[in-house]
């Protein structure tokens, strides 16, 4: 009966953490795009108009739409790049949560009316 370690072991391929590491970093990106979005578009006339796709939703259409194919891009990105890598999934969590962090506060009204 073998112990060897499954991350250590010469049979077989090792494991990786890139497309862990994608999935988080994206969902920053994508909630960051998101709050960034929703801002620009309640100060902003031009953007607010063109980010209408639906006009029952007004520019919320856009605002989520628009979030959702950049997290879908990032996440496939980042997974093309990361997917067979091993990566420093400390510094890639940190980032992540300080985009969720930033869009957590661009979208708390006391700090959005700021701007």
């Amino acid at each position: 009966m073998s112990s060897a370690n499954p991350l250590t072991s010469s049979k077989g391929p090792a494991l990786t953490n890139g497309s862990g590491a994608a999935a988080m970093l994206a969902a920053g990106i994508g909630s960051f795009t998101l709050a960034v979005l929703a801002l620009a578009a309640d100060k902003l006339a031009p953007i607010k108009s063109a980010l209408v796709f639906y006009k029952p939703t007004g520019p919320l259409s856009g605002v989520t739409t628009v979030a959702i194919l950049v997290w879908l891009l990032a996440w496939v990105l980042l997974e093309m790049l990361w997917a067979k890598k091993t990566v420093a999934v400390g510094r890639v969590i940190f980032v992540a949560f300080v985009l969720l962090g930033l869009s957590f506060l661009l979208t708390f009204p006391p700090i959005g009316d700021l701007f």
